[in-house]
C-alpha cells in the first residue's frame, strides 16, 4: 500500500493493486463489501475486482474524504483500455515489466542524462534507453519526467505505442526502435497501466522493458522532485499535488533527494496557451465534449466552462462552476431542462 499523501484538510488517500488469479470474483466484492459495511468503516473511493486481481483508490475519512462515495464491483478491466484487458496475460509476471525501485529509478534517468550528452543516448554497449510516458495528456500536462516521451492520444484507453503497423509512423517513439537493444522505461501514476501495457508490448517483442515500482506516487515520496517537472495528476477530487505533498507522507522526508521547493509548475492554459498559476483542470461543460483540460479564469469566463468556441455553441451546456467545483456524473443532468444554451 502507498499512500498518496496527505494534504492540509486531512485528506490521506491509499491506492493499491494486485494482478493475481481470483476464482469468483464477484464474490470477492460481496465479501469486501460486507467486510467494509459490517465494521462500519467510513471508507471512500473506488475499489474494482475481477478474476484478474484487484484495484483501488480509497480514503478513510480524517477530516474530510478525497472521493464522493464508495464504489466496490466487478468491473470486466481494472483499467480503461479499448478491447479490455481479459485476454491479457496480466498475473505471469514474467510478461510484465521488470520493477525497478525509485532508487534504482533514478540511477537510470540520472545515467540516461549522461548519455544522451555524450552519445544520443547510447551505452558503451550499443544500447539505448527510452523514457515512455503511458498516462492520459492531461496528466502529462501538468507534470512529467524530463525526457520522457509524451502520450500520441488523448487517454490511455487508446495508447498505441509500439503497436504501428506502419512503415513510418513519426508519432509513435517505440516505432523502429531495435526490441533488442532499447531499455524501455515505462512509468504512470500508480504502476497498474505499466503491467498492463507492458504485456502487451511483450507480445509484440519489445524484451527489455522496466516499469517504476508504486509509480510516480511512490517515486516522489522517495526521491522527491528529481528529475520530475510539475506535479501529479491525481485520480480524486484534488485532481492534482505538488511534489512536496508526498514527501511529507515519507519516513524521512526528501532533504537531499532533490530541493522540493524549487519544483517548477508545468502545464498552459488549453485554450489561449497562457502559463499562470491560476490554472485548473475542469470538464468542458458541453455534455457531448466533457474533456478533462487545463483552463485559466480569463478563458473560463469567455467560454462559460467550455473547451473552444465550438463547444461554447453546443446545445446541451452545464452550467459554469467557479473555482475548484466539478460537475456531477453527466447523466445526472441530462434530463434536466435548463441544460440547453442559451
Amino acid at each position: 500500500l502507498t499512500a498518496d499523501g496527505t494534504d492540509e484538510s486531512g485528506f490521506v488517500v491509499v491506492t493499491f493493486y494486485k494482478l493475481v488469479p481470483l476464482e469468483d470474483p464477484r464474490a470477492e466484492v460481496a465479501a469486501h463489501l460486507q467486510f467494509l459495511q459490517g465494521r462500519d468503516m467510513d471508507i471512500h473511493g473506488r475499489i474494482y475486482m475481477n478474476q484478474q486481481g484487484i484495484n483501488a483508490q480509497i480514503s478513510p475519512a480524517l477530516s474530510g474524504h478525497a472521493f464522493p462515495r464508495l464504489k466496490l464491483r466487478y468491473k470486466q478491466s481494472l483499467v480503461q483500455l479499448e478491447g479490455g484487458s481479459c485476454h491479457l496475460p496480466l498475473v505471469e509476471p514474467s510478461m510484465r515489466a521488470s520493477p525497478l525501485t525509485p532508487s534504482e529509478w533514478r540511477e537510470k534517468l540520472e545515467a540516461r542524462k549522461r548519455l544522451d550528452s555524450e552519445a544520443a543516448g547510447d551505452t558503451s554497449e550499443g544500447r539505448k534507453l527510452l523514457l515512455l510516458d503511458v498516462r492520459n495528456d492531461y496528466e502529462w500536462d501538468i507534470g512529467h519526467f524530463e525526457g520522457a516521451k509524451r502520450p500520441n492520444v488523448d487517454c490511455f484507453r487508446s495508447t498505441s505505442f509500439g503497436l504501428s503497423e506502419q512503415e513510418m509512423d513519426s508519432t509513435d517513439p517505440l516505432h523502429g526502435v531495435d526490441k533488442e537493444k532499447t531499455d524501455i522505461l515505462m512509468y504512470c501514476t500508480g504502476g497498474i497501466r505499466c503491467d498492463v501495457y507492458s504485456t502487451i508490448l511483450r507480445e509484440k517483442g519489445f524484451g527489455n522493458l522496466y516499469t517504476l515500482k508504486g509509480g510516480v506516487s511512490n517515486y516522489l515520496k522517495s526521491q522527491g522532485s528529481a528529475e520530475w517537472v510539475g506535479n501529479l495528476f491525481v485520480f480524486d477530487d484534488r485532481l492534482s499535488l505538488p511534489p512536496a505533498k508526498f514527501a511529507e507522507a515519507g519516513e524521512e522526508g526528501c532533504a537531499d533527494n532533490g530541493d522540493l521547493s524549487s519544483s517548477r509548475w508545468l502545464g498552459r492554459c488549453y485554450v489561449c496557451g497562457s502559463e499562470v498559476e491560476e490554472l485548473r483542470h475542469r470538464n468542458c461543460a458541453s455534455i457531448d465534449c466533457n474533456r478533462l483540460y487545463l483552463c485559466c479564469g480569463g478563458c473560463l469566463e469567455e467560454l462559460r466552462g467550455c473547451c473552444c468556441s465550438e463547444c461554447r455553441g453546443a446545445p446541451r451546456l452545464r452550467p459554469l462552476l467557479p473555482g475548484h467545483q466539478r460537475y456531477d456524473k453527466w447523466h445526472l443532468y441530462r434530463d434536466d431542462a435548463s441544460v440547453i444554451s442559451s
